[in-house]
């Protein structure tokens, strides 16, 4: 077996909930009640879309990378 990285998003909603996402591919992201359950969620969403981009790679973004930006706003 072979290792592969792949970058993650974790977020939280209104209502305490983190949500993980992999900019990788499109439609993958999951929840869980602590930080720990949603990656070991994503993991197997990705595992899901590894299997199905075989198939059909259009569904594999490339990964730049994170930026922040500054909007300034009326306060």
């Amino acid at each position: 077996m072979k290792n592969i990285h792949f970058p993650i998003i974790i977020e939280t909603d209104e209502d305490g909930v983190f949500i993980a996402s992999c900019p990788q591919f499109k439609g993958c992201h999951t929840y869980g009640s602590t930080v720990d359950e949603a990656i070991e969620r994503i993991k197997e969403v990705i595992e899901l879309c590894l299997e199905d981009s075989c198939a059909d790679s259009e569904y594999i973004n490339k990964f730049v990378g994170f930026r922040e930006v500054v909007v300034q706003i009326d306060a």
